[in-house]
């Protein structure tokens, strides 16, 4: 796959959401059931280190060693049941792919599977399970993720190196925080102070919880006084994390770095008004390179990318970076079998 960027995709807003902020918010207010997902669910513990247990959502089509698999790893504050976690994961059932829906650690109702607590730099997490999967048979296996999933799915495709292609099919990233310096910089301006009062409660939230069930490991007598996501890092992030500093565990756990060494076939879904994450870390030269295409959309939001119509014939809903995701996933593997869509709504 030769390298490339899309300047102007086809892809065309939601009357009225052309804003980044609309575009980020009202997308995640839409209702979206899928009732027929619980009744192919397994789920299944990964012990990923001694004591640290991770819980996924499994969904395997008949004869699952003949279809590709694919791991989906949710965003910050996400789970496995976030809206496009399963809104990807019905429409790669229906193109013929396994699915494992991860929750990373602590998420997912799963505090006390762990005694760590999980951060943006877990690629190892997401290493592991691939390493398990193939051990079980499954040959064609890929990733995808959102927001900071979408940074640890690159990171773990980095970090593979030239052994990629011997474990990885395909990678797909949207709206990927792959600079987390940047990222926390934008948070703290303007209205974004309201997305990162957003996150700070509720890893607030989740350090209580963790402490009520590991009292004698966290200490909450700062927790109180923390005022942003970077205090946050570094008082609590970056300490139990084993990273030193938020600075430091900022530079080690992204992506963008090493994203030069990513040698499967790679779609990175950025919009340029995304409030989040700042457009300069997509035009970094780490980027350019044969096995990354970045689709980069003048509108999106972070993670929205609500479609005025369907952009394909076989597009499954106005969901366009999911219909995205799965068409190029198809693209690169051999075995994906297309099924009714209907069988798993």
């Amino acid at each position: 796959m030769s390298n490339s960027t899309v300047k102007n995709p086809p892809f065309q807003p939601f009357p009225l959401l052309s804003n980044g902020h609309l575009m980020t918010i009202v997308p995640t207010l839409i209702p979206r059931k899928f009732p027929k997902l619980a009744e192919s669910e397994r789920r299944r513990i990964f012990e990923v280190s001694p004591g640290v247990k991770l819980l996924a959502h499994c969904h395997w089509q008949h004869e699952k060693l003949k279809h590709p698999t694919l791991i989906l790893v949710h965003g910050l504050e996400g789970s496995a049941d976030s809206h496009s976690v399963l809104g990807v994961t019905v429409k790669a059932l229906a193109r013929g792919f396994n699915v494992v829906r991860m929750n990373m650690r602590n998420c997912g109702g799963t505090f006390h599977m762990t005694p760590t607590l999980y951060d943006s730099g877990m690629s190892h997490d997401v290493l592991w399970i691939i390493n398990e999967l193939r051990k079980e048979g499954l040959k064609e296996i890929c990733l995808a993720g959102w927001s900071m999933g979408g940074n640890i799915v690159l990171k773990a495709a980095a970090e593979l190196g030239n052994d990629g292609p011997n474990k990885l099919t395909a990678v797909c990233a949207i709206s990927p925080a792959i600079d987390l310096p940047t990222c926390i910089t934008i948070l703290q301006k303007g209205f974004n102070r309201i997305y990162e009062r957003h996150f700070l409660t509720g890893l607030k939230a989740l350090l209580r919880k963790k402490a009520s069930i590991f009292p004698e490991i966290f200490d909450l007598s700062k927790l109180d006084k923390i005022n942003s996501l970077k205090e946050f890092d570094q008082t609590y992030t970056a300490y139990y994390g084993g990273w030193g500093t938020a600075e430091t565990y900022y530079e080690k756990a992204s992506a963008l770095p090493v994203m030069h060494q990513i040698r499967v076939p790679t779609l990175v879904i950025q919009a340029k008004d995304d409030p989040l994450i700042p457009f300069c870390s997509f035009e970094s030269p780490a980027l350019q390179s044969e096995y990354i295409t970045l689709v980069a959309t003048e509108h999106g939001g972070h993670g929205g990318f609500l479609q005025k119509e369907p952009e394909q014939e076989n597009d499954f809903d106005l969901f366009w970076a999911e219909n995205r995701t799965i068409s190029f996933l198809k693209s690169k593997t051999s075995q994906a079998l297309s099924k009714p869509y209907l069988e798993f709504i």
